[in-house]
């Protein structure tokens, strides 16, 4: 499936919780950092921020915005919304089966 949600590869973490940071309106990258390490509990350094929104962006699931004193904002690309929900659904039913399995060998 070339150029499609099957061509992703391996979705790298940080990759996911970029696209989570964008989903609600544009960010330059300093904001991007903040909001994952508020959501996501981890901080990630500027070199894997930078290469993993290069990555995104030449698959086209973000874009990069004009400048705004000096910043360069991102926003999230209708492809990078679809993607985004189709890795989130996958994540939940996984998250569910786990805890179904969990519950199930454990007793309650």
């Amino acid at each position: 499936m070339s150029g499609g949600l099957g061509d992703l590869g391996r979705f790298a973490e940080p990759s996911l919780l970029i696209l989570v940071s964008l989903s609600d309106r544009p960010k330059h990258g300093y904001a991007i950092m903040e909001d994952i390490e508020e959501i996501g509990g981890s901080k990630i350094g500027p070199g894997t921020l930078y290469a993993a929104l290069a990555r995104l962006e030449s698959r086209g699931l973000i874009e990069a915005l004009p400048p705004e004193d000096r910043r360069r904002p991102y926003r999230l690309t209708g492809l990078g919304a679809t993607t985004l929900h189709a890795q989130l659904e996958g994540l939940a039913g996984f998250a569910r089966t786990g805890l179904r399995r969990l519950g199930s060998n454990e007793a309650v």
